[in-house]
This record gives C-alpha cells, structure tokens and sequence, in this order.
C-alpha cells in the first residue's frame, strides 16, 4: 500500500460543482483550480483545452473551456475528443506487459525472434535489439520521422526502412525519442496476438476500461460527435488547419479520446492494473516494470520545463518521461500532432493522476496546468506555473522567429537562376527519403511535391535555390537548392542537407 498525505484523505469529501461533465465530487485541495484553468487558457491564448484530475480512485475535476473549432460556438466539454498523440505510447507498453502478463512474450525478448525481417543499419543492433529497446527510445536510432509523416505507405514499410537509417549512437549508450521503434512494437503486438494494434487497444483496453469515447485510429473518427478541430498560428493568426494522420504509425500515437476517458486510463494505472469496477487490466509486477527508470535522458532530449522544475534527475521508463517532483517521482508523457496536444502525469505515490488535452499546436499551458494540480493536491507550496513558464516558450517562440528572421537576411538579393525555369521540372530521388516531384503551371510557375503529400509553390529564394511554400503553410517553407553538372544541365537537388538524384533524364 502507497502513502496517502492528509489532503488526499480529505478527498472523501465530495462538493458537487453544479454539471455532471466536470466531476463525480471535488477534492477540497483543488479550491479555485477552475478559475486558475480558465485564466491561464486565456493568457496562453488555448483555443480548446480539456483537463481531467483523478485522485484515491475517484475523477475529481473533469472539464472543457473555450470552444472545439474557432469561430463556431461549439464548446469544449469533458467529452470532446481530441488526438491524444504520443501519450498512446503508454497504451502500447501495456499491451506488450498484457502479453507479458500471459506468458507469451518477455520485456527482453529479441525484435527478430518475432518479427524475423526486422532490420537496422548495424547488423549488431539488428540481433540484439530488445522489446524492452524499442519502447526506451535507446536503441541507437536517430529521429527518422520523414518516414512516415504525410507518407502513404504501410506499417511494414515503415519499419523496414529504418535499415536504411544510419544510427546516431551505440546501442543502449544513449536516448533520442523515436517513433518508428513503437511502429515495430504495434507489429510485434499483431503477430503475437493475432489481431492488429488497434484491435487490441479497443478490445483490450478501451472495452474493459469502458472508454466509449475513444477510437484507436483517427480514420475511425469520421462522423463521430463532439470533436475538435486542430489550430494553428500561421503569420500570428490562430487558424483552423487539417489533422495530421499517425495511422501509418499507429503504436507510437493515432488514438483518440477524451479526458473523461483518460481518465479511466489514469485511474486503472495507479490503481496498480485494476480498474474502477475491479476488473484486472495489468499485473502489478507489470505496472511497476512500466514505471520503473529504464534510460537516463539527456538534458537535450528533455522539455524546456526543467529550466524552472530543475530536476535532479530525468529518465524515461515504458512510455513515460521522470523526474523528481517535491520529493516524489513524476511520471508523465506529452502528445503533439499538427494543431493537437497533451499530457498526461502521474504521482504514483500519492494517487494523483493528470491529464490535458487541447487543440492548438504546442500551447505549452499543458505543463503549467499539470503542474498546478499536482501542487494543490500535494498541498504546501503552490506555484503560479501559468506564470513561470510563459516566459520560457515565449522566449523559445522568439529565437525560432530570431532564426527565421537571419535566414532571410542570409538571402542575397538579385540573383536569377541559371536556367529557365522549365529546367528544373523533374522528378528527384533518394532511396531513404523518396521522391521529391518538380512541376511546371500552367502559368510558367513552378511546384514540387515534397513526400509525397506536401505540395507547395515554388519561389526563387536565390542562384539556383528556391523555397517551396507548402500549401500547408503550418508545415514550413524550406528550401532546395539544384545541383549542376558540367553539361549546365539539372543532375539533382538537396533538401535539407540530403541530396535527391535526378531521375528522369
């Protein structure tokens, strides 16, 4: 049994707060934690935000604020969904520790003893790389996200890729996050069990936990009711834009849900696998492994927080970032998808369980407000989060913009290209990043499709490199530079540092 501190005893005491979707009963400790929220989604300038806090078994705050989609009326409630991004991870640790529970695999067993065409670059790391690698984010690999992201291609096809990826470090010897590892664990999770990913989430974790508003695959959420849309700040402008799908990856982060749902979630894992109506989702011996320290996690790789939190020190365990936390352990992930954020954190210790979710890009009030709540319900000091961290992002926002603004003065004016424009219509390719497809208009403009996927119009930034404004403004402009040969005619272009080859001619 966990220590329990005296505010969270006084949980039993439950005050109704007048509207079915913000609580079963209020905790006391969490007096004017509504009025906190709602401010701090305003200074953040949140679009939709929905927060749920969980506590001694019990859902003691649970609601909406500002609206779904902006200029509609529709409002965010504890029921809204939202992409719950890369906080889906924790559900693939637990289905992997569902079959542990079962006998039928173990956390070290190898990648290829089940999935015999699994590879990497290093032939080493190709045998030895564990189910316990692949959800550490230690095995070696570098962020390899161009892969998947506005890409049609299968799981499979993903995943076999990454044999093309040169490693970025030593197996085990360090961590960078990478998405592509959890892909292979979802396919492991379908050859084990039979059925794919998402079947098992529904049906292993969704069904048993009662999570009626959650869908495992954003293709699945056509039609359905009370959901939000993503936005973006584009030219300083909070717009709507188009969701980004993780389907081709979907173990690493393509559910859907909604606080009042994860918070079940929430609630069965401090619950040490046992869910509100007794039900055994995990074992305890499995719940523990989830969270116990796996990998240390560089400062590099951690969040901008820990300028303010200032930790001690920072792992990751099964699907979950930690550190110490006012003498306790914190347990938390984000999600981040186009225009779509969360975070979920947990004090095992104390049975506090938080989670957020909203729907515009990287508004970074998810931290403040995790924060707060966990403050409140510890009890003693209690920071203006909201506060604190503001300057932080606003101050990481203005180096991007200072970065931006020095590109653009790099750019020497007056140049023209080498070539007619018509020159540099082609198609381009490279056998890890595909193809990059040039096109004349009508009009004697060019366009490229970056992906494919991601068109855009392409200007002349300067010589012979040009920017392809993304018809997805929120997914960038970068730049191409063509390549010559001693011929003067078009042999390639780089992108990004990395080199296409002309292939057509």
């Amino acid at each position: 049994m966990r220590d329990r501190s005296t505010l969270l005893i006084l949980a039993v005491m439950v005050t109704a707060l007048g509207t079915p979707d913000r609580v079963q009963g209020q905790d006391p400790a969490l007096q004017g934690f509504r009025e906190y929220v709602a401010a701090a989604v305003e200074s953040w300038d949140a679009t939709g935000l929905a927060i749920a806090v969980v506590t001694d078994g019990r859902t003691v705050f649970a609601e909406g604020f500002g609206v779904r989609e902006l200029g509609s009326p529709a409002r965010v409630d504890a029921h809204t969904r939202f992409a719950i991004g890369s906080t889906t991870k924790a559900m693939t640790a637990a289905a992997i520790g569902m079959l542990v529970d079962e006998g039928k695999v173990s956390w070290d067993d190898l990648v290829i003893d089940y999935l015999p065409w699994f590879r990497v670059d290093d032939p080493y790391v190709t045998s030895e790389l564990t189910l316990r690698d692949l959800l550490t984010h230690r095995g070696g690999m570098g962020n390899a996200d161009f892969l998947w992201y506005e890409r049609e291609a299968t799981t499979e096809e993903i995943v076999r890729a990454m044999a093309l990826v040169e490693p970025a470090y030593s197996l085990r010897s360090s961590f960078i996050y990478q998405n592509i590892m959890y892909a292979a664990a979802g396919e492991v999770i379908e050859v084990v069990s039979g059925v794919p990913w998402s079947e098992f989430v529904r049906t292993r974790i969704f069904g048993p936990l009662g999570m009626t508003e959650s869908v495992p695959l954003l293709a699945e959420t056509v039609g359905a009711p009370n959901m939000a849309r993503p936005h973006y700040r584009i030219d300083g402008q909070t717009a709507v834009i188009e969701n980004a799908s993780v389907d081709p990856i979907p173990a690493a982060g393509s559910v859907w849900s909604s606080v009042t749902d994860m918070s079940k979630w929430l609630t069965m894992l401090l619950a040490e696998g046992v869910s509100v109506d007794g039900t055994r989702i995990l074992s305890e011996a499995t719940v523990e492994e989830m969270f116990r320290p796996q990998a240390l996690v560089p400062s590099s790789q951690f969040y901008p927080t820990q300028q303010v939190t200032k930790p001690d020190w920072m792992t990751y365990g099964l699907a979950w970032f930690q550190h110490d936390y006012r003498g306790y352990k914190l347990d938390f992930h984000t999600g981040s998808i186009d225009g779509m954020i969360a975070i979920a954190g947990l004090i095992r210790d104390l049975d506090i369980g938080v989670y957020v979710l909203a729907n515009r890009d990287h508004v970074e009030v998810r931290h403040a407000l995790m924060y707060r709540a966990l403050d409140q319900l510890i009890g003693g000091e209690v920071r203006d989060w909201s506060a604190e961290l503001k300057p932080v992002y606003d101050g990481l926002e203005q180096q991007a913009q200072d970065a931006r603004l020095r590109a653009a003065a790099a750019r020497v004016e007056g140049t023209s290209p080498s070539l007619p424009l018509d020159a540099y219509v082609g198609t381009y390719r490279h056998p890890l990043y595909g193809s990059i497809i040039v096109t004349g208009t009508a009009s004697g403009a060019l366009r490229a499709d970056i992906g494919p996927g991601q068109p855009g119009a392409v200007e002349h930034w300067n010589f012979d490199t040009f920017r392809v404004v993304l018809d997805a403004r929120w997914r960038g402009a970068p730049l191409i530079g063509f390549t010559l040969g001693s011929d003067g005619k078009v042999t390639g272009l780089s992108n990004g540092g990395v080199r296409f080859s002309r292939v057509d001619g």
